[in-house]
């Protein structure tokens, strides 16, 4: 990665921690989600570290992004769990390490792992493979992520409970570039039922 194309990384993680804070303070969930589309769609169109490809980049119109439903909305508390690591083999970040730090249930759909990054900086994550995985008009089939809070995808919560919110379920870059190395979600972040909310399939 050359010097110039890391500064443009940074910048795109800066704006996303700044765009996951608008989020936060929004008035209410629904209005903090119209400002994650619309802020989403603006860093996809124009900024240099954007995932998409050239040529998808030129016809790009928008992310295609349900409408917001509350119903898909969870303030959890995090169970514990045995701390079971898991590696992840990538190509261009070499071995991610990641511990089980619990689990959250969310109502009318189970329970998932929530893992913790073990390396440098730590933060939580939290991936989802559903149902809709691969499907037409589904989710991208390697699964969505909920929470990425290194890289500024953060709901938040209280001290007890965590944000987990179904409506902000995104695709991650390697779905639009298979350049990047994503961590996709392991055998305890995968559900049956398909969840109709979020970003769905970028090819769809």
């Amino acid at each position: 990665m050359s010097a110039a194309t890391s500064v443009d990384v940074i910048d795109w993680r800066r704006r996303v921690f700044a765009l996951y804070a608008e989020v936060r303070a929004a008035a209410s969930p629904a209005d903090g989600h119209a400002l994650w589309r619309q802020g989403r769609d603006d860093l996809f169109a124009h900024h240099p570290a954007s995932p998409l490809l050239p040529d998808d980049r030129a016809s790009f119109t928008g992310l295609d992004v349900a409408p917001y439903d509350p119903a898909w909305r969870f303030e959890v508390p995090v169970e514990p769990a045995d701390p079971t690591p898991w590696e992840v083999q990538t190509g261009t970040d070499g071995v991610v390490p990641f511990e089980r730090l619990g689990t959250v249930t969310l109502p009318g759909l189970g329970t998932l792992d929530l893992w913790r990054l073990t390396s440098y900086g730590g933060g939580l994550f939290l991936p989802l493979r559903d149902g809709s995985s691969g499907r037409p008009g589904g989710s991208y089939g390697g699964g969505r992520y909920l929470l990425d809070t290194i890289k500024g995808a953060d709901l938040g919560g209280t001290p007890d409970r965590l944000v987990v919110d179904l409506n902000f379920a995104y695709a991650p870059s390697c779905a639009y570039d298979p350049a990047w190395a994503c961590p996709l979600a392991p055998a305890g972040n995968r559900v049956d039922d398909e969840v109709p909310v979020g970003e769905r399939q970028p090819s769809a």
